[in-house]
């Protein structure tokens, strides 16, 4: 993106927009109140930085973008020179509007105590939402012959006590009845990463769960444990480590810079501090839940949640910007990914079963639900002190990703209030 143009389109609604050096291309209208102005874009990208001033249900009930061929759409917050964001006492949020109740993130900070604002190269903790790339990964590794769905899980992990009834296909459809045990303290300090054996905390949790919550292939069941083996699955297949494969054969071919998507918090000045609200259920049981070396300090009625790293990189530990996540979403919206044939990429998108036929929603990488009668695929992750979800709408051009710093946000009633006009207004522009 070129530089910021701040319009003051309404005194009541402020609005930077963010165009590309060479804003020719592609016509829009972004209306605002009774105010309305035309821009151009050079791709079919545009972000709208929502600035502190705006209130969020105001926001939400005036703005409409109404377009052709735009594709992608991030909105996020942007910092002012005035005080206004000041007077806000709350974590933030990356590439979306608020939802209708605006309290959880009443403010836009990526760090309360240090006043850091919200910005586009804020980086945070992806956690679950990192599981849809394993999925990539291992499929990219089906299509290349090197690994087979049907195949037993302990043909490629050493060790595992699943048994060989458990298939790859099956972890990754969340099938395989693998137990899914809370994962809050499968975290370890920044300070830490350089010496952590990711191996050895691995097999640690094998031992403390080393039977299955079910049989596999007969129900659908969420686990972590499952996706946390696949990594070993791709580290066995490519013979490359986990996240050396993911950022040579995912996210390089897609030109993703380093900065905003990988597995290290590159710039600790520009990564989120992760939050929990005070008066919360998660705050009262932290003690049992998260490390309390990770504990920090109390900023208003916020919780500080020290900078960690994920102890397994292939169950949660992307780190990374909105914009990041969104240029995996724009190569899945093209007639051709930059990351396997079609026979692999329809993996990606084909409704997993049971071993009886029943059809659960999911694929091998995306939980699945419906919108005016056409499928969606989504993914939602958090863990202490972050929350974020991306979705994928095909049938309509579109995908959303919100990321925020603040566990206790939800992602998903904030994204039904953006993609509810976001779908629908793409269908009135065709």
């Amino acid at each position: 993106m070129g530089a910021s143009r701040s319009h003051g389109l309404d005194e009541q609604f402020p609005i930077r927009l963010d165009r590309p050096n060479n804003p020719r291309s592609l016509d829009g209208e972004l209306v605002v109140g009774n105010a309305l102005r035309t821009v151009t874009l050079a791709n079919p990208n545009l972000v709208v930085n929502l600035l502190p001033g705006v209130q969020p249900e105001v926001f939400r009930e005036y703005l409409q973008l109404r377009t052709r061929r735009l594709r992608s759409l991030t909105i996020q917050l942007g910092r002012t020179d005035d005080n206004r964001c000041e007077k806000q006492d709350a974590p933030g949020h990356e590439s979306a509007t608020h939802p209708h109740d605006a309290t959880p993130v009443g403010g836009y900070w990526a760090d309360i105590g240090r006043q850091v604002p919200m910005a586009g190269d804020t980086t945070l903790m992806a956690h679950s939402m990192s599981n849809t790339i394993t999925a990539v990964a291992v499929l990219q590794l089906v299509g290349a012959g090197t690994v087979t769905l049907n195949a037993p899980l302990s043909q490629y992990v050493d060790g595992s006590p699943y048994g060989p009834a458990v298939t790859v296909g099956q972890v990754l459809s969340h099938t395989a009845g693998i137990p899914n045990p809370i994962p809050l303290r499968w975290v370890h300090a920044t300070a830490g990463h350089s010496t952590f054996d990711e191996a050895a905390a691995l097999e640690a949790i094998l031992r403390a769960h080393p039977r299955l919550a079910a049989e596999p292939g007969h129900r659908f069941a969420y686990s972590n444990i499952g996706y946390w083996l696949l990594g070993r699955v791709v580290e066995r297949a490519s013979r490359e480590p986990f996240t050396s494969y993911v950022t040579a054969h995912v996210l390089r071919p897609l030109g993703i810079d380093p900065r905003d998507m990988g597995y290290m918090i590159i710039d600790p000045g520009r990564h989120a501090t992760g939050y929990l609200e005070k008066y919360s259920l998660l705050n009262l049981a932290k003690g049992f839940l998260v490390d309390r070396a990770l504990i920090g300090e109390y900023a208003g009625r916020w919780l500080e949640v020290r900078a960690h790293y994920l102890n397994g990189p292939a169950f949660g530990g992307l780190v990374g910007t909105a914009r990041g996540f969104a240029i995996f979403l724009q190569d899945q919206l093209r007639p051709r990914s930059a990351l396997f044939g079609d026979v692999t990429r329809r993996l990606l998108y084909q409704r997993a079963h049971t071993q009886n036929g029943r059809s659960i929603p999911m694929t091998f990488a995306w939980h699945v639900r419906e919108r005016d009668g056409a499928p969606y695929y989504f993914k939602e992750g958090g863990g202490g002190g972050f929350h974020s979800m991306m979705r994928l709408y095909p049938a309509a051009g579109r995908a959303t990703v919100l990321m925020t710093n603040a566990t206790a946000f939800d992602v998903g009633r904030a994204m039904d209030t953006l993609d509810s006009a976001f779908v629908r207004t793409e269908r009135l522009g065709r």
